[in-house]
């Protein structure tokens, strides 16, 4: 087939919709902007935008965090084509939804200035542009990862005690986690240090109770 020929079939629109997640206040949360014209003014979304001619697709996702959530110096990846011709009452649009995984505290001042709502996953109800299901298959990629690995977004401030790996696993995942259980699936492929932290203190006369507990870090 001829290039010249490429013109006779019809085309679809390309987006990109970046799930950026994150885990605040022991929950795992979602940045969901507040749509401010044209279609669906009004109502919360995943920050995205349609692919300029000749741009990469990492690039639009980028500009998106930038222009729509006001955020940068992010990583997203590619998760999921969404080609439903229906999800979107604009037209045809094939959305290549990304995900990416921050800290809180690099969301703060974008919540700040009300650029982003950080919401519940599990209260996201229906978004526009079927984006509750890139939601969806965001979280249960980043929630594999976690079943698999001790901290593969680098959420948790290194060196940390194993209590801190496994509250942030537990607020990954939804659910709590057995203390030795996780213990043992996770101390291989652990580094322990020399260091050790000293017990918090007792609510009662302000001494610290307990053996310090041994520091770990992972690659």
């Amino acid at each position: 087939m001829a290039v010249s020929d490429l013109h006779k079939y019809p085309r679809p629109s390309v987006a990109v919709d970046v799930a950026l997640l994150t885990v605040d206040e022991g929950r795992l949360k979602v940045a969901l902007i507040r749509r401010e014209s044209g279609d669906k003014s009004g109502e919360l979304s995943l920050p995205g935008t349609f692919v300029h001619e000749g741009e990469l697709l990492v690039d639009a996702a980028l500009r998106s965090l930038a222009d729509k959530a006001g955020v940068c110096g992010f990583h997203p990846r590619q998760l999921h084509v969404f080609d439903d011709p229906k999800r979107d009452d604009r037209g045809w649009v094939l959305s290549v939804a990304h995900v990416d995984v921050a800290r809180v505290e690099d969301l703060r001042e974008a919540v700040e200035r009300e650029n982003i709502q950080l919401v519940d996953v599990e209260l996201i109800g229906n978004l526009p542009y079927a984006h509750d299901e890139i939601v969806r298959k965001a979280v249960d990629a980043v929630r594999r990862s976690y079943l698999e690995n001790p901290d593969p977004w680098g959420l948790i401030e290194q060196p940390f005690v194993l209590s801190q790996l496994r509250d942030l696993h537990e607020s990954v995942l939804g659910h709590q986690l057995q203390r030795d259980t996780f213990r043992r699936q996770m101390e291989p492929m652990l580094q322990g240090t020399e260091e050790t932290a000293v017990p918090p203190p007792a609510r009662v006369g302000g001494e610290a109770r307990g053996r310090p507990a041994r520091l770990y870090r992972h690659n």
